[in-house]
């Protein structure tokens, strides 16, 4: 008995994300920053720049839950969805999605990962209650 169904309004996160929406760095820079540590390697951030000088602006987010894959590349002021899911460690379906669908199953996935995993709720907890910050 977590609570987890109760402790997390997905509806309230995704609205707090789609607000940071109107800036698609913000909002893949609020992914990485609330997720990175709950996630560890399952988290992969590239950022511009070179081999020997990285910048702070982030150019694609890859996520790894499960047998899925959340892929979010930034494309001038766009951000390029797409979901993938494997089966055996063989990707059998990609599928390209809107902002809002990529979030919302992403942070579904999310929350069903908190139930286990008390890093993953506190990230979560900080998407839904700290917005940005």
């Amino acid at each position: 008995m977590s609570g987890t169904d109760d402790s997390f309004d997905l509806e309230l996160a995704a609205a707090s994300l789609r607000a940071d929406q109107a800036d698609v760095r913000i909002l893949v820079k609020v992914l990485a920053d609330q997720l990175g540590d709950a996630l560890g390697p399952r988290l992969v951030v590239q950022r511009s720049g070179g081999l020997f000088k990285k910048s702070d602006e982030i150019r694609s987010i890859r996520i790894t839950l499960e047998d899925d894959q959340f892929d979010a590349d930034v494309d001038g002021t766009t951000l390029r969805c797409t979901i993938g899911h494997s089966s055996g460690g063989i990707r059998i379906r990609s599928e390209k999605v809107g902002t809002d669908e990529w979030l919302e199953r992403l942070l579904a996935a999310l929350k069903a990962e908190a139930a286990n995993s008390q890093a993953v709720r506190q990230a979560l907890e900080n998407i839904v209650i700290g917005g940005s910050s």
